[in-house]
């Protein structure tokens, strides 16, 4: 018989013993004859239970599955899992390509434009860690169902959209989908897979999330090259409906303990204090650093995310506990994953206007020419997943982000003749190192969670990559734009004033103005455009490389020097009582 029993076990077995007049209560002895009460009461239960990171917490799983089960379909588990995550992160990039054909269709205008892609982005990083909490509370397979019915039914809407403001509408929506899909996804890796497996686990989701962001403009192009514009969101449909059935079928329900109090004060300041610090973020390139939009934002964020933390910190049941942060693991590991997506997603803002404005390519071929990006995640991240076990999250992060400084480096040298090679070469170094850090950066984050909070842990996770990704395309982004103006004063001196202005806005706006110029004007603005625009690319590349140094520093610093133990999961074959 078990040493110890769960504590509603025991006391529906003891209630049973001591029922008033039963036989069972008139000796001692009789009642130590009857333990098989007591241990089939224990074995009903034993299937559910298991330990949290908290010795006083146990959690609990709905359904049939227990923890050998579980374990034994794990890597099936693993699978229904990133292909729910695939479509999420896909959905990220294919609209980018689509967007000339869109404003065409719609009318719509450079602003509504650009809320076509801001509106999932803000939906989606701002309701991320409110969405982490609510599947630890109700559960992450409900989140992650929920999550994928809004992002299919969203997406089969599509075809009703006649306007801007509706198809803003409906980003809006798919961005509340992935808010729910893509934190359920990974806590739910960490709930089922111990920590001698976690970091291959975490290397194929990581993986598959990059795959999905070079495939979003791969698959887009094909698609606005062969069907119309409404194509690019039913791709997501047919993801939805299989994904469903089989989450339900194969992954097992994980949430916390008991029924912790929602924190809606806590809720409401995350939405607001995210939101505006996106917002703001992402309106510096088009507003500049010191425009009151960006500055009422970025203001209005520091207040709400200064009293997030406040009220976090004295409410009896946080959403998030910001103590979290004051584990150097922790904090280092959100560090590292925000300037890994700080480099990686300034880099890929440069080299896809790049391939399309300077080498002239379509948006199916720069789609295909991003795959060599694909294969520099797929050969890092199993390699990150081995060196993460034996070698810890120190020595793989750093290596991976100093990778990712030689990848800016070699940016730096691409020019308006470059060939496939060279470009292939950028993008596979950056990719390999970005692989490379992601799987130990993202694990020591997971590691550093308790059990029942592993929502809200892989929430943040989401979070740094979202606000990271921001800041790398505002703050690189800003540095280009400030560097390509400075390069093309010269080259439109004698234009008017309007064509001037435009010419030194972008190389797509160069590109518009020279068309309307005869003879060869028209070329020598555009050839100008294209040697300020790889000019100012070069530069701005080595900028960003401080960062990624930044970030390797962290790494040496605080992340851990072996790989970590678990101490959210009890070992499989016992099963593990409340202390």
């Amino acid at each position: 018989m078990p040493a110890a029993l769960p504590r509603a076990s025991f006391s529906v077995a003891i209630r049973r013993l001591r029922r008033p007049g039963s036989e069972q209560c008139t000796s001692i002895s009789n009642a130590v004859l009857d333990t098989r009460t007591l241990y089939e009461a224990y074995s009903a239960d034993r299937t559910l239970v298991h330990r949290s990171s908290h010795p006083n917490t146990v959690s609990r799983r709905d359904g049939t599955m227990n923890r050998d089960q579980v374990h034994a379909r794990r890597w099936w588990i693993l699978g229904v899992l990133i292909l729910a995550l695939f479509g999420v992160t896909l959905d990220n990039t294919i609209l980018n390509v689509a967007l000339p054909t869109l404003a065409a269709d719609l009318e719509a205008t450079a602003a509504q434009m650009q809320w076509m892609v801001n509106a999932f982005v803000l939906v989606f990083a701002g309701l991320l860690l409110v969405a982490g909490a609510l599947s630890d509370r109700y559960g992450r397979r409900l989140a992650l169902v929920i999550g994928l019915a809004i992002f299919g039914l969203g997406s089969a809407l599509a075809p009703l959209v006649a306007t801007s403001e509706q198809l803003i509408a409906l980003r809006a929506l798919l961005g509340l989908g992935a808010a729910f899909t893509m934190p359920s996804t990974l806590s739910i890796i960490a709930d089922v897979f111990g920590a001698d497996e976690r970091p291959k686990a975490i290397a194929a989701w990581g993986m598959v999330s990059g795959l999905g962001i070079v495939a979003g403009p791969i698959v887009g192009g094909w698609l606005i090259e062969h069907y119309a514009w409404q194509a690019v969101f039913l791709v997501n449909v047919p993801l939805a409906v299989v994904g469903i059935p089989m989450v339900l079928a194969v992954v097992p329900e994980s949430k916390a303990p008991g029924r912790v109090p929602l924190d809606p004060a806590g809720a409401t300041l995350s939405i607001a204090g995210l939101v505006a610090l996106v917002f703001g973020i992402i309106s510096i390139p088009e507003e500049g650093w010191t425009s009151p939009v960006v500055a009422v934002a970025l203001t209005s964020a520091t207040g709400l995310l200064t009293a997030f933390v406040w009220w976090e910190r004295r409410v009896a049941h946080p959403m998030l506990d910001v103590r979290l942060f004051g584990d150097r693991r922790f904090s280092a590991a959100t560090i590292s994953v925000t300037l890994v997506f700080f480099s990686l997603m300034g880099a890929l803002f440069f080299l896809t206007q790049y391939l399309q404005g300077v080498l002239g390519l379509s948006a199916l071929e720069t789609g295909l020419w991003l795959i060599p990006l694909a294969v520099g995640l797929v050969v890092a991240s199993p390699l990150s997943a081995v060196l993460t076990t034996r070698v810890g999250a120190r020595i793989t992060t750093a290596a991976g982000l100093a990778i990712v400084a030689v990848g800016l480096g070699t940016m730096a040298t691409l020019s308006t003749v470059s060939g496939q090679l060279p470009v292939a070469s950028v993008l596979f170094v950056a990719a390999f190192g970005v692989g490379l850090a992601m799987t130990p950066a993202t694990d020591a984050i997971m590691g550093a969670v308790p059990r029942e909070q592993f929502g809200v842990g892989s929430a943040v996770n989401d979070t740094t990559r979202e606000v990271g990704g921001a800041l790398g395309i505002a703050v690189l982004g800003s540095i280009f734009a400030a560097l390509y103006a400075s390069a093309m004063s010269g080259a439109v001196a004698g234009l008017p004033a309007e064509a001037a202005a435009a010419a030194r806005q972008s190389l797509a706006s160069a590109g518009v103005v020279a068309a309307t110029l005869s003879g060869e004007a028209g070329a020598t603005l555009l050839a100008s455009a294209q040697e300020a625009f790889v000019d100012a690319m070069a530069v701005t590349s080595l900028v960003g490389i401080p960062f990624s140094l930044a970030g390797v520093l962290v790494a040496l610093a605080f992340l851990p020097a072996r790989a970590t133990r678990e101490t959210h999961r009890a070992d499989a074959s016992e099963p593990v009582p409340p202390r």
